[in-house]
């Protein structure tokens, strides 16, 4: 992200505000949507992610470090989205089921992992998320979700398993 127009935020300038948004708007609602299930959700998660940076930029220290905190400030407010609403319940039930009018289908790989994690509990998405494609360590998983650091791995364990599952079930 550039200097200037970050500098120009931190002034409050609409304009630039704008410049951000709609450069980042895509790559955080991707971040949303791997967290949450429903547009709503992500839109309102994407709006309260662009509130806090936009009130929180003059923290930013480094501006070549932006996206990363961007991000960063979207899984905050995604898992506080979860929390906030108890749907991050951890759960090993082996009975994990999703309704049956929903299917699987085949679309390019990005989507079809997209789509199989919300086949996932809320709890084993968010940590599948967090370890495998942010790439937090189970201890930091644990402070951030308040579980143990065992919970964590676990967990990450369960929805690996699940996902091969469907995997393997949907031959993708």
């Amino acid at each position: 992200m550039e200097r200037e127009l970050l500098l120009e935020c931190q002034r409050n300038d609409r304009n630039a505000q704008r410049k951000v948004y709609e450069k980042m708007a895509g790559k955080l609602y991707s971040v949303c949507k791997r967290y949450l299930k429903t547009d709503e959700d992500i839109e309102e998660v994407l709006a309260d992610t662009f509130y806090k940076i936009f009130t929180k930029i003059s923290q930013l220290q480094n501006p070549e470090t932006f996206e990363a905190w961007a991000k960063k400030i979207a899984v905050n407010e995604c898992l506080q989205k979860l929390r906030s609403r108890e749907m991050l319940h951890i759960s090993l039930d082996e009975n994990w089921v999703h309704s049956s009018d929903t299917t699987v289908e085949h679309i390019s790989f990005e989507k079809d992992i997209l789509k199989l994690l919300n086949f996932l509990p809320e709890g084993c998405r968010a940590i599948f998320n967090l370890f495998a494609i942010e790439g937090y360590p189970h201890k930091e998983i644990a402070v951030m979700l308040s579980i143990s650091e065992g919970t964590s791995k676990s967990q990450l364990n369960f929805a690996r398993k699940k996902l091969q599952e469907l995997l393997i079930n949907q031959n993708i």
